[in-house]
């Protein structure tokens, strides 16, 4: 029996709106949208709750009409919406949110990344030095129904870090990756051998 706590279990505190468990990016469109840092602290913004076009400008400290171009930009290749819309005064105020919980990420079909570890390397250039936290890297050679067995955990896990109440001073990121490698495995023990 697994640990992690199936979220669905539990009330959600996170986001406030409905969204899809995912989407999946692999169109250049909307490759070219998660290529900005502004766009992809937009979406990790809203993956906590909708938020107002000036209510991400704030956090993000950009323009408002830098940030409403970012939400176009997002828009136009899927990944954020309009959850919700509220009357202040005379001005209709549009809430955004993200239209998948996890964005899957490939290339488009038959199409290389130029750099396979922009990704990572990006998220972990976030990552402060001398906090506490966890990072570690490990390999295992296993078969592909123990790799979708993983995935599910993962995704538990990932679903459960995304519903915590939000509390303390610093975000933490987590950074989950379960890919085939070329690393080199020792051959299988022949019966026998010690």
């Amino acid at each position: 029996m697994s640990d992690v706590r199936d979220p669905s279990d539990e009330k959600r505190t996170t986001p406030d709106y409905e969204l899809a468990p995912e989407v999946r990016a692999d169109t250049p469109t909307q490759l070219k949208a998660l290529g900005h840092p502004v766009r992809n602290a937009i979406l990790h913004l809203v993956a906590e709750r909708a938020a107002t076009t000036s209510e991400l400008a704030d956090t993000v400290g950009r323009s408002h009409g830098t940030v409403a171009h970012h939400l176009r930009v997002l828009e136009d290749a899927g990944l954020v919406r309009v959850v919700r819309t509220r009357r202040v005064r005379a001005v209709t105020e549009s809430f955004w949110g993200r239209t998948g919980r996890t964005i899957l990420v490939d290339p488009p079909p038959g199409e290389q990344w130029d750099d396979k570890a922009l990704f990572v390397r990006e998220a972990m250039e976030t990552f402060r030095d001398g906090e506490h936290g966890y990072t570690t890297l490990r390999y295992a050679r296993i078969s592909a129904g123990q790799v979708d067995a993983f995935q599910s955990r993962l995704t538990a896990l990932v679903d459960e870090f995304l519903a915590l109440e939000r509390t303390g001073d610093a975000v933490y990121g987590l950074l989950v990756a379960l890919q085939p490698t070329d690393q080199p495995a020792l051959p299988d023990r022949a019966d026998g051998d010690g």
